[in-house]
């Protein structure tokens, strides 16, 4: 059998939705991996390689001992289940890639929080003064540069030369906000946008969409490839 890598979806039946789960779907598929998909309705996967944490709506203040000001689409269910999902991968050191969402669960899971509202980083919340996206698709996406920092993860996947990328999320990390546990591998101005687990073999997030290829460079895509290599390099399997 090949390797298996979880990939937690929205479950959703909302045009967005739908086009995003065949992005990551496919993602995994041309990276040489079979995907699992796991919706928030679904049970547990009783084995898998790897586990990839995909975007969509906003984890509950409550995981981080927070009240809601401006946390939009909870759903508990996914909530729980993609954290149990990756309590079980961190507990087997099953390699795990965090894309948007993914990244702030990852933090939130090591003990961070998230800022709740931050303008300029989704078309629908631009800086101050600037027009509101309508796109239902959610083609539309604001543009940042970014350069791994040497040495890290990101960097050996992707390339030590800046490369650009998409946005489209609301809610942040902020240095303050970073787990303590874990280390902030590439920045767009002061925020956070990619992170790893040094304690554990392969625990990569990012905040851009890499799935998304025709808004990415190149570069950026290839999170995918180092994904699946290190799934391949040392098998396991989780149950």
């Amino acid at each position: 059998m090949g390797s298996r890598i979880a990939v937690t979806l929205c479950g959703h039946t909302a045009r967005r939705c739908v086009v995003a789960r065949e992005q990551y779907l496919h993602a995994i598929r041309r990276s040489g991996a079979e995907p699992i998909a796991v919706d928030p309705s679904d049970a547990l996967p009783e084995e898998f390689d790897g586990l990839c944490l995909t975007g969509g709506g906003d984890i509950d203040p409550a995981r981080y001992d927070e009240v809601n000001t401006a946390s939009l689409d909870i759903d508990d269910a996914r909530d729980t289940i993609e954290l149990a999902l990756l309590e079980r991968a961190l507990a087997r050191d099953i390699p795990v890639l965090g894309i948007c969402r993914g990244l702030q669960l990852i933090n939130v899971r090591f003990g961070g929080s998230l800022e709740q509202h931050h303008l300029g980083h989704s078309p629908k919340y631009p800086p101050e003064g600037a027009p509101v996206s309508d796109d239902p698709a959610g083609a539309d996406a604001v543009r940042h540069v970014i350069a791994p920092d040497p040495g890290s993860k990101l960097a050996a996947a992707c390339g030590n030369e800046t490369f650009a990328v998409n946005s489209s999320h609301h809610q942040v990390v902020t240095p303050d906000r970073l787990a303590s546990e874990l280390r902030a591998t590439g920045r767009v101005d002061e925020l956070i946008e990619a992170l790893e687990s040094p304690a554990h073999r392969w625990v990569v997030a990012v905040q851009w969409h890499p799935e998304r290829t025709a808004q990415v460079a190149a570069a950026a895509t290839r999170i995918f490839d180092a994904f699946v290599a290190e799934v391949k390099r040392t098998p396991v399997t989780a149950a």
